[in-house]
């Protein structure tokens, strides 16, 4: 049986390469709140920011959609879901400080959990404790001492274990510490300082991603003893190279983690977090020198090749979609360019329709070449709006609705593919 449900896990959750995006559930100003149904679609796991604790407490987890009704935030995960995307929710976050001081606690804490992937359908959770959620004061990392650590242990052996009972299928877990409580442990152990390593030590067989944000970070150590600085393809491959190689901390040696599990975290443009965000160009000469495909794009020498390495994780998918801070999607490209890889839930075309005039002027005919007549699109801003459609006529052409604005759009097809982005003039 335990064999079955490892080759059934394998199949599940070991896909790759993966897009790994936080979707966050309120209205930013700058980054707008998108429905589901606006993610970009090379996003593969869409990770539902935040469930947090109910008011005056630490561990009983509430999470419902600020700005969709229920009943169709439910649909649009299961949508996703059909296209072969996972949705999992994410507990914590910057604002959700999560302690389990009892067993009754831990207990609630399961239970509440199990109750939010129930109700909204997802395909797990995602570990996101930050601040004062998880510190250490004593033990090992394979031999934690601190209760709070050791009841969130059982806590997340016991949702996984309930979720396949219940669904026949295993849970996908993933991870996203800060570099403080991960590689952080190599300067020091103790408070915030490795706090994290004993929870990924024991849940290594548990968690499918491992992705460690390498943003709003102080410098740290690599495992060559030198110190780098966030924001450089140094940084991002130091500190990715210490997950797989493993490292040694004065609470015990924290064993390698397989390429296949991690993940780089990073911000998707330069407002989505307070340090850390690099050009595309310099995401893809650390990711080609990890996997062997790429020049040494720094001073630091890695010590092998991953291959195999699982992909890219960014806040936010909402960040991303915006084109005031940087391009437009600019990290969803970047991993489809870094991979090599096409995230269409349809089958691929050979070529990109042909489109013109470009660029087009609100209210007046676009032609695409190849498209059905009856097919919508739909025309989506920079901030990953949905903001008007229109329907191919028989002749291959469609008329631009008047109400388009000066800016570049995103031309998607009824079935949410990909098909250009072009630049509208204003009627």
């Amino acid at each position: 049986m335990a064999i079955m449900a490892f080759i059934a896990s394998l199949a599940a959750n070991a896909q790759g390469p993966d897009l790994v995006g936080y979707w966050h559930n309120w209205n930013d100003g700058s980054a707008p709140y998108l429905e589901l149904s606006q993610v970009d679609p090379r996003y593969t796991v869409v990770c539902v920011s935040f469930a947090l604790p109910a008011q005056g407490t630490s561990h009983n987890m509430e999470f419902a959609p600020q700005e969709t009704a229920p009943a169709t935030f439910i649909a649009n995960v299961a949508a996703l879901q059909a296209q072969g995307k996972k949705v999992l929710i994410s507990i914590g976050g910057a604002t959700g400080t999560i302690h389990l001081d009892s067993d009754a606690e831990r207990d609630q804490f399961v239970s509440s959990v199990l109750g939010i992937i129930d109700t909204y359908g997802f395909d797990g959770f995602d570990i996101d404790l930050e601040g004062a959620s998880v510190a250490i004061t004593g033990g090992t990392i394979a031999a934690p001492t601190d209760a709070r650590i050791i009841r969130f242990i059982d806590a997340v052996h016991a949702i996984a274990d309930q979720f396949e009972s219940t669904h026949g299928t295993p849970m996908m877990l993933t991870a996203a510490p800060e570099t403080a409580y991960v590689q952080g442990g190599m300067s020091a152990y103790g408070g915030i300082w490795g706090a994290y390593l004993p929870i990924l030590d024991a849940l290594r067989d548990r968690l499918d991603i491992l992705q460690v944000q390498l943003y709003n970070s102080g410098s740290m150590y690599g495992i060559d003893g030198d110190i780098y600085t966030q924001a450089t393809a140094d940084f991002i491959v130091s500190q990715t190279e210490a997950l797989l190689q493993g490292f040694t901390t004065s609470g015990g040696f924290f064993a390698p983690w397989p390429p296949e599990k991690v993940a780089i975290g990073l911000p998707a443009c330069p407002s989505a977090a307070g340090g850390g965000y690099v050009t595309p160009l310099v995401l893809e000469q650390a990711v080609d020198y990890l996997r062997g495909t790429g020049p040494q794009p720094g001073s630091y020498q890695r010590v092998a090749t991953y291959p195999t390495l699982r992909g890219l994780m960014t806040w936010s998918i909402n960040w991303d979609a915006v084109g005031s801070c940087a391009a437009a999607d600019e990290f969803a490209q970047a991993f489809e360019d870094i991979f090599e890889v096409s995230t269409s839930v349809e089958e691929p075309i050979a070529e990109k329709p042909a489109i013109w005039p470009v660029p087009a002027i609100a209210g007046d005919v676009l032609r695409i070449d190849g498209l059905p007549a009856g097919s919508i699109l739909s025309f989506v801003d920079a901030g990953g709006r949905c903001v008007a459609e229109s329907t191919m006529r028989d002749d291959g052409t469609l008329l631009l609705p008047h109400s388009l604005v000066h800016g570049l759009y995103m031309i998607r097809s009824s079935a949410n593919r990909f098909l250009a982005r072009i630049p509208i003039i204003a009627h």
